[in-house]
């Protein structure tokens, strides 16, 4: 027999082999996806519907599909959307009949050790990330509680929040920033912090938690050296030591700059005047 001709047959025999196996398989695959399926909640449709659709995960759900179903089967209350804010509960409010709202938050840095204030250990060749130096070399500066500025929360922000400034510390655009916490789950030191947005008071935006005055002060110039003078001269009495870092009572601060004043490395900031949340 010719070798073309039987090149040829099989080429034909596989073809057809192919194609019924195609068949076969589209077949198969048609019947399991319809004998499978799962019918979608007319309501958790409605719910996503409202939904801002950025999958941010800031509800505690991998995407807003599974916030949605999570709400219509009640094992979730409508107020976890930060970013939908208000505006989404009052919409889940009257699709559920239920009441909630959001109080809306931002994130703020506590640290204010720049390149300028806090020093670095020596020359890092590692992973140029926070937790890969973090998990390395212990962090980069002589402050252990310092911000290493890599940017890892930079990177995982979604809405164009935050960026890194030429002082090595990231910077917050609060106009953009809807509070969904990546940057502070993302953050290895713990330097970020949720605030209700419009919050108004002190805050101590240092995270230096050294007793050692002269070690705080080699470390970062801007440290909280617990002299406590911002304790001891609070007409209001609303701010006390805890771990070693001044804790502002916000509900009997009245935003008198005393604290802030008499900070000597200036650790504490009036947030409607020196962060401006709103």
């Amino acid at each position: 027999m010719n070798i073309a001709l039987i090149s040829q047959n099989i080429v034909v025999i596989t073809a057809l082999l192919a194609l019924v196996l195609a068949f076969v398989l589209g077949t198969a695959l048609g019947f399991f996806r319809k004998f499978f399926a799962v019918s979608e909640d007319p309501l958790a449709g409605r719910i996503r519907e409202v939904l801002p659709g950025a999958n941010c995960g800031a509800c505690g759900f991998p995407g807003c599909d599974n916030y949605a179903a999570a709400i219509a089967g009640a094992k979730a209350g409508i107020t976890s959307c930060t970013v939908g804010g208000a505006a989404v509960a009052e919409k889940l409010s009257a699709i559920m009949g239920i009441s909630g709202s959001v109080v809306p938050a931002v994130a703020v840095l506590a640290c204010q050790g720049s390149k300028t204030h806090a020093p670095l250990k020596g020359a890092y060749t590692g992973l140029r990330t926070c937790r890969g130096a973090k998990l390395s070399a212990g962090g980069t500066k002589l402050c252990s509680w310092g911000c290493m500025g890599f940017g890892d929360c930079v990177l995982v922000c979604q809405f164009g929040a935050l960026s890194m400034g030429e002082d090595g510390l990231p910077k917050i655009d609060y106009a953009k920033c809807t509070g969904c916490k990546l940057c502070i789950g993302e953050c290895p030191q713990g330097l970020l912090r949720e605030i209700p947005k419009g919050r108004r008071g002190a805050e101590a935006l240092c995270s230096n938690r050294n007793v050692i005055k002269s070690l705080v002060l080699k470390t970062c110039k801007t440290g909280c050296i617990k002299c406590e003078l911002c304790v001891k001269n609070c007409p209001e009495q609303c701010i006390t030591m805890q771990n070693s870092i001044p804790v502002v009572n916000d509900a009997l601060c009245t935003s008198c700059g005393t604290c802030a004043a008499k900070c000597p490395t200036k650790v504490l900031k009036i947030l409607e005047k020196d962060v401006v949340l709103a």
